[in-house]
């Protein structure tokens, strides 16, 4: 994989259980690593639902080769955070995996 195509610095974020100040077990999301990526936004639409116009953007972000990312976690970069539908492995080389996103523009990924 040439280096030259990962342009854009992106973070990978994992759901985890924590306290909060009252000693409550709460899901959120934290930075699991950064990685450098080739986002590519492939398609977008809008629907309206209950009166509200509602955008949503796909997107496949190809990043190096690595163990532990799977479909329940969430991608940040520049442009927002993307919800992971699906972890697609390059079985033969192992050089890259890609991710199908879906972005979520009405939450900020933490």
């Amino acid at each position: 994989m040439n280096a030259g195509q990962l342009r854009h610095r992106v973070e990978i974020l994992q759901r985890v259980k924590e306290k909060d100040k009252s000693g409550a077990t709460v899901m959120v999301w934290r930075l699991l690593c950064r990685v450098w990526a080739d986002v590519r936004h492939v398609s977008g639409s809008e629907t309206m639902r209950h009166d509200v116009l509602s955008a949503s953007v796909r997107a496949s972000v190809r990043i190096r080769w690595r163990a532990g990312i799977s479909a329940d976690m969430r991608v940040r970069t520049e442009n927002g955070v993307y919800v992971i539908r699906a972890v697609i492995p390059d079985l033969r080389r192992r050089e890259f995996l890609d991710l199908t996103c879906e972005s979520l523009p009405d939450e900020s990924g933490n």
